[in-house]
């Protein structure tokens, strides 16, 4: 496994205030962006790369008020990648209650300037990840901040790159597999809610081996199972069909 890894020493990270919560594994990584503008000139500087992963430290530190950066790692243009929280460790930006389901990789790309990101940030993250499943128990989703918290993180460049597989650039592509859009609707209960996108919606978990009755009626049972779908993939856990556990129906791995 190659990686170009800057410690925390070299980039001059703060000292955390206080100590980690220890995690021996996850089911995978996380991919985020900083959500604010990123300087285009850091693809040719790579000295404000390591000026914005401080300011990203200052932010979470002073602002946050967390103990330390959120992230586990962060990647930048140069295919390098600057040591967070680094494995074994707790990150801090996935969402409460999300971060003990994967490690969290921030690639320094922003909603504004660097929107899309270069080859080697997108090489960058797979070193990371490759690294946190070697040294830090990593399971093999790759997924997107948003999945499963409400948020544009990691932007839809990045996000696309995610859905399509996060292959290595210059590989193949693997578009997700197309399936039935969200129906513009909360599926929930009480009341019983009827209708062919609940039908749509149970056909497809029995497919993914839920007991459930396909009627078309979003009851009790439903519910349940929904609420049950929910948990094992690390959504918001209401009972409720939503976009996102709607989408998550279908693309989620089966488990």
């Amino acid at each position: 496994m190659a990686i170009d890894l800057v410690t925390r020493r070299e980039w001059g990270a703060r000292q955390p205030r206080g100590s980690y919560t220890q995690i021996s594994s996850t089911r995978g990584v996380k991919v985020h962006y900083t959500g604010g503008r990123v300087d285009p000139g850091i693809v040719n500087d790579h000295t404000r790369c390591v000026a914005l992963v401080k300011s990203i430290q200052n932010s979470h530190m002073d602002g946050n008020g967390w103990m330390d950066i959120g992230y586990s790692l962060v990647v930048c243009p140069h295919r390098k990648v600057f040591e967070g929280r680094g494995p074994r460790r707790l990150p801090a930006a996935n969402g409460s209650g999300l971060n003990s389901g994967h490690y969290a990789v921030l690639g320094l790309v922003g909603s504004s300037g660097l929107v899309q990101p270069t080859d080697n940030i997108l090489h960058g993250i797979l070193d990371a990840v490759e690294y946190l499943r070697e040294r830090g128990g990593a399971g093999r989703e790759i997924k997107g901040h948003r999945d499963g918290y409400a948020t544009s993180c990691p932007g839809e460049p990045l996000y696309a790159w995610v859905r399509r597989g996060a292959p290595r650039p210059g590989g193949a592509p693997n578009p997700p597999e197309p399936h039935p859009s969200f129906p513009g609707r909360t599926l929930k209960y009480p009341p019983v809610m009827a209708g062919e996108d609940v039908r749509t919606w149970q056909q497809q978990m029995r497919k993914r081996g839920w007991a459930i009755e396909v009627d078309g009626l979003y009851g009790e049972q439903s519910r349940d199972v929904c609420r049950a779908f929910q948990e094992e993939k690390d959504l918001t856990a209401t009972g409720a069909v939503d976009r996102l556990t709607w989408n998550a129906t279908w693309q989620e791995p089966i488990t």
